[in-house]
């Protein structure tokens, strides 16, 4: 067994900290996003808009690097750990009794008439499932099963805290749950999962 067998197949990633343009960048792609769901250019300006994002896109382009060098999903001081795909919250709290994490649902993830999209909460959930067993010092585990009751409607640009915790240990196996609240303590979602840690070699 070697010394990245607690981790399976993953890379052992280390904690990014990139210069604040790349927040400023972040930020930037994400309005972005927000805005090309939300607005409805005249002609002129939608191909303006597509020359600047191809250009942006050709600018960027030669410096991909692989999985684990990119400050994406490691710039743990950034909303969503500066990774897109996750959604920009921040991390309030985080050790072996729970991590808790505050944020937005953006126009970006709407679902319809003014409601976070339905999908959008199991990424929430699962991101923050393995935030909670890794705070717990569990080794890097996949998710097996998740599960969410869905309590309330979730609103848009309102903050929203989401905390968890891990409720049991059974060899691979660490089942946690969370809830998601509005700031008056409202109930909007809850769920829990089962995580199974990767055995040597697996992805």
């Amino acid at each position: 067994m070697t010394d990245d067998s607690p981790h399976g197949g993953f890379p052992k990633f280390t904690r990014a900290t990139p210069p604040p343009d790349y927040g400023r960048l972040i930020e930037a792609l994400r309005t972005v996003q927000d805005l090309a769901v939300s607005t409805d250019l005249p002609d002129d300006q939608l191909a303006l808009a597509a020359d600047q994002a191809e250009k942006l896109a050709a600018t960027m382009a030669p410096y991909v690097v692989p999985e684990g060098l990119s400050p994406a999903g490691r710039a743990l001081d950034l909303p969503g750990r500066g990774s897109l795909l996750m959604l920009p919250w921040t991390i309030e709290k985080y050790g072996a009794e729970g991590v808790r994490s505050t944020g937005v649902f953006r126009r970006f993830h709407l679902g319809g008439n003014g409601a976070a999209h339905g999908g959008t909460l199991p990424l929430l959930f699962d991101d923050l499932f393995g935030l909670i067993q890794h705070a717990y010092g569990r080794p890097i585990s996949r998710t097996a099963f998740l599960h969410i009751d869905y309590r309330a409607v979730t609103p848009l640009n309102e903050q929203l805290v989401a905390e968890g915790h891990v409720t049991k240990v059974e060899g691979r196996k660490t089942f946690v749950e969370a809830r998601l609240t509005k700031q008056d303590g409202t109930l909007v979602a809850e769920s829990n999962a089962l995580m199974v840690q990767l055995l040597p070699g697996q992805q």
